[in-house]
């Protein structure tokens, strides 16, 4: 998996979203970045998506890549 973020905002919303739906963080990334797709706001969509990758990253118990 590959994740490109921008800025810390990014992380920022993150934890705010598994803060407010816990398991469900990634869903709720999901359908905001649909939302935005539909409203034709692609920077947001790409966004959200990115948003929601690094939430499935962050649930993950166990080191992801390479580990040096």
């Amino acid at each position: 998996m590959q994740l490109f973020l921008a800025d810390r905002s990014s992380v920022d919303a993150a934890q705010d979203l598994i803060a407010a739906f816990g398991d469900d963080a990634g869903f709720e990334a999901a359908a905001r970045a649909d939302k935005s797709r539909d409203q034709g706001n692609h920077l947001h969509f790409c966004r959200w998506r990115q948003i929601e990758r690094l939430i499935v990253l962050m649930s993950v118990e166990r080191a992801v890549g390479t580990i040096h």
